[in-house]
């Protein structure tokens, strides 16, 4: 463990995805193995699964390899933190059970070594998307998740898959690119939380596909971490502060 000094952050695997899933998985795996040597901590920020729902004796199949691999990563002493997205958000004990997972579902502020970070996915915050909040509302209720719980998991799978394949694509058909600090509803989010607590020096966000280091005045930056499907990039940080790199 005196080693271990780092803590990594990824988001946006969308593993289940079947467009080159285990080529993905492959190469996510490949990353995780060259920082188990080195890692202290893994805060994996949302839309790691394109989706995932746990009915009481099942979950989605496949991806066996990448749970193999973070149920390694903790067997050695990795602390696992892993937030849900607007994909993966029906997460119900299993993965804490099974692995060891602390799961995560709301954005937390947490000191790490001598640094203030609030750490997030990202979907429903900021100014706008009033669509996917009024959405979001009907995916957490009890009794929605009840009723589709009752399913049976080919049909219950198969219309999630579907929601999950249409929504990725509505993503995918947005601008890819840094819209600039006014246009970012998760910029303009970070800037309201300083007002709240101006200590915040980092903010990590999954959710916009996009890889992004951008600071916010003096102090503060914002991150994006991009995605694992077109840019293969990753937050790493040393103690001293947080670089965005891209897996090679």
């Amino acid at each position: 463990m005196k080693n271990r000094t780092k803590i990594y952050f990824a988001s946006d695997f969308h593993l289940g995805n079947y467009s080159n899933n285990k080529h993905r998985e492959n190469k996510i795996i490949s990353w995780l193995q060259t920082i188990e040597k080195d890692a202290k901590e893994l805060y994996l920020v949302g839309d790691i699964f394109d989706f995932w729902f746990e009915h009481k004796y099942s979950i989605p199949k496949g991806n066996i390899r990448f749970l193999g691999m973070l149920a390694s990563l903790k067997d050695k002493g990795v602390e696992i933190h892993l937030f849900t997205g607007n994909h993966d958000m029906w997460m119900f004990g299993y993965l804490e059970k099974e692995i060891g997972l602390n799961v995560i579902k709301n954005p937390i502020t947490k000191k790490i070594e001598n640094k203030i970070f609030f750490i997030g996915h990202g979907d429903g915050l900021g100014p706008g998307d009033r669509k996917y909040k009024f959405v979001k509302k009907i995916f957490t209720n009890s009794l929605c998740q009840w009723l589709f719980a009752r399913l049976h998991p080919n049909l219950s799978f198969s219309i999630a898959h579907y929601w999950s394949k249409m929504s990725r694509e509505n993503e995918n058909s947005e601008s890819p690119s840094f819209l600039g600090e006014d246009k970012e509803w998760l910029i303009q989010y970070s800037k309201e939380k300083l007002k709240e607590n101006e200590d915040i020096e980092y903010f990590i966000f999954g959710h916009r596909h996009v890889p992004i280091h951008h600071k916010i005045g003096d102090k503060s930056t914002y991150i994006n971490l991009g995605d694992w499907i077109n840019h293969y990039t990753y937050g790493v940080f040393d103690g001293k502060k947080v670089e965005l790199k891209k897996f090679k």
